[in-house]
């Protein structure tokens, strides 16, 4: 799990592509500090693991599914990536539950300056997902974690502050870029529930069924 703070910008070295198969080479510093074979570290808020590393850099396998959904796919040596170490039990919760699971991609559609900070909007590729984008609810874009400023069913815009834009690949981010999303996991677990449909008997024996609004009067939700 991961909070969608970024710790380090790191470089992309190399990238060695069979398919849709990647392995991706990154310089990094600080995100190598007590790593192990098989960590977790997100790269542009993609959860990867460590299959080897040095003293400047890691590496990590990109499957075939982390490909298609993801922009991992369009990164090229040079390239700054966003980078966090999966979260320490007792660590300080400053952004929200992250994944590392993309849901998909979105484009940049617009970049402008707003007095002391700088609002993006972005259009997702499959717009099924704008269902997750909930006003001042949280969304990770490239592995930060942000809160949605607007949303017109469309499109939907976030207002980053010059901190985080320093301390992020954002910064290098303009009109027409690919980034990766990740909606809220609440929205989508709860969605989950509903559409499994009522309880059976059967389901009630068996610890099965959805979530219904008699369970969560049952429950003292309601």
């Amino acid at each position: 799990m991961f909070t969608g703070l970024v710790e380090e910008v790191g470089k992309l070295r190399r990238v060695g592509r069979q398919g849709e198969a990647l392995v991706l080479d990154v310089e990094a510093s600080l995100v190598l500090a007590g790593v192990k074979l098989g960590d977790s570290i997100a790269i542009n808020g993609v959860c990867l693991t460590v299959t080897s590393f040095d003293r400047q850099s890691f590496t990590m396998d990109v499957t075939p599914q982390t490909f298609r959904h993801s922009n991992l796919k369009d990164l090229k040596p040079g390239d700054p990536v966003n980078l966090e170490r999966a979260m320490a039990a007792g660590g300080r919760f400053g952004g929200h539950i992250v994944q590392g699971h993309a849901d998909g991609t979105a484009d940049i559609v617009s970049r402008k300056r707003e007095e002391n900070a700088v609002r993006f909007d972005f259009r997702l590729a499959d717009p099924a997902f704008m269902r997750y984008i909930v006003p001042h609810g949280s969304v990770t874009i490239d592995g930060v974690s942000l809160t949605v400023a607007r949303t017109d069913g469309e499109t939907f815009g976030v207002s980053i502050i010059p901190h985080t834009l320093r301390e992020t690949a954002l910064q290098y981010k303009q009109a027409g870029a690919s980034v990766n999303v990740e909606c809220d996991i609440l929205g989508k677990y709860v969605e989950h529930l509903l559409r499994c449909g009522p309880r059976t008997d059967d389901d009630n024996a068996a610890g099965r069924g959805g979530l219904t609004a008699a369970l969560l009067t049952d429950n003292g939700f309601m």
